[in-house]
């Protein structure tokens, strides 16, 4: 970026100044320089501090989201048309330029520059970046336009949790890490595992220290939740089930990429954790990214999530040490239990306060019962903080009772925390302990206000949940994730858990679950209603099929990104209502929750949830008898097997369910299957075979009237047609194809339909056609109606393609780099494609 002198008392100067200003807010680089040219704002011309902010500012703007759009519009309203910027130099910053190549422009002035002052830039210059000219410019000047701009890339995600309780005692452990993170070699990835006892503290200290480094990661702070504790069990528990009588074991790599990959802007996350590892690896190649990898389990758990910026930091939570991370460059720290000094500071902040000091000794006794472990400890102060008027030695004495051996306490903490959770619950009101047992009986790991008021009040009309929740925060028996979304400690969700067991009879620990179930039913027919409201099952498609009458009030969502956001944060919560409704029998609201959950399989892609929810599904469509229900789990569980990339299970479901349809006599489910046949085979390279099954899948929704599928079935044809190299055949199919989709306002299928159409035109040598069609759909795949990347980016090959045909290169190349930046969000192996093409322009 090169910013030439102009008055600073200008219009352009002060609007400049706001926006350099701003930038400096989030970029210390910018701050620092930004001080120094304002310092030296008299000085003539362009200053050597200058230069250094131009290049500052127009790295931040690559980083940025806000301070490119804010620059960007301050260039289109003060830079004159004679400039234009590159692309390839500026990451995306710029005006265009509307001058040919080589054209040369003097005398034109911008706005609010005073005409006394004279910028010159001799001989044969280009100029890559955003420029502004503040008035003459001499010599040959390369000007080049910029490509369209693709949609800005999502805020950089800010996922650290927040920190709610006191640290004491661990300057010692902050200076460690700040001393191991030091001593990192400068050329690679920083990695560092803090382990210790749970409930010791590491997830409150990583989560300071990192938000104290908060400004190391400009490009993104992200957490994932690893589950490790998942493979412990209480004592006198057995068998190799969950709460929700699923397997117990921790996250899986592919889960957590998947989540990481969204948060950086990924619309399109492969089925493979290779491909996913390689896609996870390309994203962060160049960021300042720190991630939080927190309750791991073993190093072969934390291994894929790993990336290779050096400019980044991974630090991992366990209870375990975690040294088979050693040889991947890994620092290790050992979190140990508090000092009992600290011990009874944290004991006095917590809630002790004038009672700790007015008897030392008892409160060392307390401390000491505690094992001096930060959880325990402040579990213990919630309860002086709950009962003002109860004395120190009282707790003590409480403690010690509930007591066990010294061993006991040795063991992982677990036995002191018991006690503790005991003594805490027995101080809850009434209704935060009944609360408390039954959110232990729910199968899942996250709780909001709408499913609490659901599946736990006795009344959900009544407001008392509210109120509960807060008295649950208050003992520390419930953190706060985020807003409105809570969730137990590790250590504290199977203590509620037993406790709803032993205590809610059975008909109240099955009416919970009911409840809870019918929540999930609600909300999610909701979310789908919004999002694929053409795949909602009516009692047209079953006549077996009775909706139950309302008995829970849905959570309200307002939009489609609310609806997806509702989807994700509870994907795991739903997923454990299904399998609970295996376990338990009910079979119709399995293959229902099921399928309702469509939206989330169709846009979130979670494969591996995908394949077992339809598994699952199938198993119960089949046991309620549900002929349609079978049908709609075998096309829906087929789409998934495809998407994993396992195409022969694919292809068999697939057959299952023309089999099925072709023997219920139910038209339109055959032609699902058969294009869906037509889809794999089209997949494979199996041209002919594909032609038929399409061919097939058309003749029949043309039989019932099924125009969309109609439609749907022609572009697979030209696709097909276009594989084939059957151009002109393959024309006419999607010419038809797009204009019925586009009579539906069926937005998105029919760009779709738009793109191909452009690309097959340029193919076939009409490059003026082809490029206005493939130009015309990469508009509306970046308007809100068909929003798409990666369709954002096969447009952008197809136009590069179609430039490098009729001779210009230079085209070909903004248009391939501009499909290279979307694809590295999506996909390596496309983005690998596109830097070939780039090599042999």
């Amino acid at each position: 970026m090169a910013v030439c002198a102009m008055d600073r008392e200008s219009l352009a100067w002060r609007e400049l100044a706001h926006v350099l200003g701003a930038a400096a807010q989030v970029d210390r680089g910018v701050a620092e320089l930004w001080r120094e040219v304002e310092t030296a704002a008299a000085a003539p011309g362009v200053t050597p501090a200058m230069a250094q902010l131009a290049w500052a500012v127009a790295a931040s703007a690559s980083r940025d989201p806000g301070t490119d759009a804010a620059l960007t519009d301050w260039l289109r309203r003060h830079t004159p048309p004679t400039v234009g910027s590159d692309r390839r130099g500026s990451g995306g910053t710029g005006s265009g330029g509307t001058e040919p190549r080589g054209t040369e422009s003097a005398g034109t002035e911008s706005a609010g520059t005073e005409p006394d002052r004279t910028n010159a830039i001799g001989g044969a210059a280009v100029i890559h970046g955003p420029a502004v000219q503040a008035r003459d410019i001499h010599g040959g000047i390369h000007v080049h336009h910029a490509a369209p701009a693709d949609r800005p890339r999502p805020p950089a995600p800010r996922q650290f949790p927040p920190v709610r309780r006191q640290l004491v005692d661990r300057e010692s452990d902050v200076q460690a890490l700040d001393a191991l993170r030091a001593q990192h070699p400068p050329h690679s990835h920083h990695l560092l595992v803090v382990s210790g006892f749970a409930g010791v503290g590491k997830t409150t200290l990583v989560s300071r220290w990192l938000r104290d480094h908060a400004d190391s990661f400009p490009d993104g702070q992200l957490y994932a939740d690893l589950g490790g504790h998942a493979t412990a069990r209480e004592p006198g528990e057995s068998g190799d089930t969950g709460e929700a009588g699923g397997p117990v074991r921790p996250v899986r790599p592919t889960a957590v990429l998947e989540g990481f990959l969204h948060a950086l802007g990924a619309t399109s996350v492969p089925a493979d954790l290779a491909q996913r590892i390689a896609l996870w690896r390309s994203l962060t190649a160049n960021l300042r990214l720190g991630v939080f990898l927190d309750n791991a389990y073993t190093a072969a758990q934390v291994r894929p999530l790993l990336f290779g910026s050096p400019t980044g930091l991974t630090v991992v939570t366990s209870r375990n040490h975690l040294t088979g991370l050693l040889v991947d460059g890994a620092a290790l720290h050992r979190l140990g239990t508090l000092t009992t000094d600290s011990a009874v500071e944290l004991l006095a902040a917590g809630g002790g306060g004038s009672r700790v000091a007015q008897d030392p000794v008892a409160a060392r006794e307390v401390v000491t019962l505690c094992a001096c472990l930060p959880l325990a400890v402040c579990l213990a102060a919630a309860q002086l903080a709950v009962r003002p008027n109860r004395s120190v030695s009282a707790l003590a004495a409480s403690l010690s009772q509930g007591q066990g051996s010294l061993d006991a306490l040795r063991i992982d903490g677990e036995a002191v925390v018991r006690t503790a959770l005991d003594l805490s619950y027995e101080l809850l009101p009434h209704d935060s302990a009944t609360l408390y047992r039954r959110m232990g009986l729910l199968p899942t790991d996250r709780y909001d206000l709408f499913m609490l008021t659901a599946s736990t009040a006795d009344d959900p009309t009544a407001e008392t949940v509210e109120p509960a929740l807060d008295a649950l925060l208050e003992a520390n028996l419930l953190e706060e994730t985020g807003s409105g979304v809570y969730r137990f400690h590790d250590l504290v969700r199977p203590h509620a858990r037993r406790l709803g067991t032993a205590e809610e009879s059975a008909s109240r620990h099955e009416r919970t679950l009911r409840r809870y179930v019918d929540w999930c039913l609600a909300t999610a027919s909701e979310a789908e209603a919004i999002l694929t409201p053409s795949h909602r099952m009516t009692l047209a498609d079953d006549t077996s099929y009775t909706p139950d009458a309302p008995t829970v009030v849905p959570t309200p969502l307002t939009g489609p990104a609310e609806a997806l956001d509702w989807l994700d944060t509870h994907r795991d919560g739903l997923m454990g209502a299904v399998r609970h409704c295996a376990d338990a029998g009910w079979h119709t609201a399995c293959w229902r929750l099921v399928d309702v959950m469509w939206p989330l399989f169709l846009r979130l892609r979670p494969t591996e949830l995908w394949i077992e929810a339809h598994r699952t599904g199938l198993a119960a469509a089949r046991a309620s008898g549900s002929r349609a229900g079978e049908g709609r789990m075998l096309t829906s569980g087929a789409i998934g097997l495809r998407t994993a990339g396992r195409y022969a299970e694919s292809a068999e479901w697939y057959t299952r369910a023309l089999e099925h349809a072709t023997y219920d006599g139910d038209v339109r489910q055959q032609a699902q299957a058969l294009n869906g046949l037509g889809h794999l085979s089209l997949l494979t390279s199996q041209l002919d075979e594909a032609r038929g099954y399409f061919e097939n899948a058309l003749r029949l929704r043309e039989s019932i009237g099924y125009r969309r599928g109609a439609a749907l079935s022609r572009r697979r044809l030209g696709e097909t047609a276009l594989a084939a190299g059957e151009l002109s055949t393959a024309a006419d199919h999607l010419v038809r194809a797009h204009a019925e989709l586009d009579a539906q306002e069926e937005h998105y299928e029919a760009a779709r339909a738009l793109a191909l159409l452009g690309h097959v035109l340029a193919s076939d040598g009409d490059h003026e056609g082809g490029t206005a069609r493939l130009r015309e759909a990469l508009g509306m795949f970046r308007g809100a109606g068909a929003r798409s990347e990666h369709w954002q980016a096969r447009s952008l090959e197809w136009l590069g393609q179609a430039a490098e045909r009729r001779g210009d290169g230079e085209e070909a190349g903004r248009c391939y780099e501009a499909a290279r930046e979307l694809y590295g969000r999506q996909d390596p192996a496309d983005a690998q494609r596109v830097d070939d093409r780039l090599r042999h322009l």
